[in-house]
């Protein structure tokens, strides 16, 4: 009986259509794996951050050729504008995987959008909305220097334990190309990342100075250049580069240390320009919920927005003037 229906015409394009949806998910799934699956999101990251470096080499090239978009047309007029491959490093740096363009459309977006709020929806004069959709459109910048500042803080907390990995590699007879290529394997995010992208321009031939030089475009940090240029001089003038390395790990540790403690001290600063900044909305957040009608006139009469839009740039500023009280360099 069941030989009947699957002989049948019927049963047979039933079975045929059963193997071509089968077919098909597969080719999905196997179209997915090949763009978007962890191989290739790995390989495209690698790619990524070669691709922020300043080396314009032949080898080099072959690397770094990427878009500013994923619309061909569209990255090709990013490309002749001046100054976007600096948007670009910001996103490398950043360990973001957006592209210029979405990074630029998602601040004409916040921008429109919030200047749309202001002018026709609250009625507030055009100048005001303008100052905000401005803040409002440099929110992704914001939110990718933040990560940046974030990405390098933890790299640098890594670097320390990268040269104590790369003596020890040194120590047991292995190559500094190779000491470098263990960093990648052995080691967590950022600083395996960097490594390995390291590894991979000198494994297509650019040249171990350029390769570092290029290392130090990717990742702005002062620890990070003291890292290459000891490398770079001790490869022209000789010498021990595992004493060397070792003497700037324990160094960048005692800077670190030196960070935490002025981090300490200046708590009491920073939490006070915290508590001054937040004080007055606290306030009135607390006003209007004790007597709604006390502070209506605040936001409805003609003179008590006057009073709150010229408060409110006078806090924006004070609060730039209090970061820069509290914000040490050492």
């Amino acid at each position: 009986m069941m030989q009947d229906k699957v002989s049948s015409p019927f049963g047979l394009v039933l079975v045929l259509v059963l193997v071509a949806v089968l077919l098909l998910l597969q080719a999905g799934y196997m179209l997915w794996r090949n763009q978007r699956g962890p191989a290739a999101r790995r390989i495209e990251k690698r790619l990524h951050l070669l691709a922020a470096a300043s080396d314009k080499t032949r080898q080099a090239q072959l690397l770094k050729e990427r878009m500013l978009s994923e619309v061909p047309l569209l990255s090709r007029w990013l490309l002749r504008m001046p100054r976007l491959q600096g948007l670009d490093q910001l996103l490398v740096q950043a360990g973001l995987d957006w592209t210029v363009s979405r990074l630029l459309l998602g601040c004409g977006a916040l921008a429109l959008s919030c200047l749309a709020l202001m002018w026709l929806v609250l009625a507030q004069p055009f100048a005001l909305a303008l100052f905000v959709a401005l803040l409002a459109g440099a929110l992704p910048l914001l939110f990718a220097a933040h990560r940046k500042a974030g990405r390098l803080n933890r790299l640098e907390k890594q670097l320390p334990d990268a040269l104590d990995l790369v003596v020890r590699a040194l120590r047991a007879g292995h190559s500094f190309a190779s000491a470098l290529n263990m960093i990648g394997e052995e080691m967590a995010e950022p600083v395996a990342g960097e490594f390995r992208a390291v590894h991979d321009e000198i494994s297509f031939g650019v040249s171990m100075q350029q390769a570092l030089t290029n290392l130090t475009v990717r990742i702005p940090s002062t620890d990070l250049r003291y890292f290459v240029v000891a490398v770079l001089i001790q490869r022209d003038s000789g010498g021990n580069l595992t004493e060397l390395l070792s003497n700037l790990s324990q160094l960048m540790r005692e800077r670190l240390k030196l960070a935490a403690k002025v981090r300490v001290m200046s708590t009491e600063g920073r939490l006070s320009a915290w508590i001054l900044g937040l004080m007055p909305f606290v306030l009135g957040s607390l006003m209007y919920w004790a007597n709604p009608a006390f502070m209506m006139p605040l936001w409805t009469d003609p003179i008590g927005q006057s009073m709150l839009k010229y408060l409110l740039i006078m806090m924006f500023f004070g609060a730039l003037i209090m970061r820069e009280l509290i914000k040490i360099r050492y």
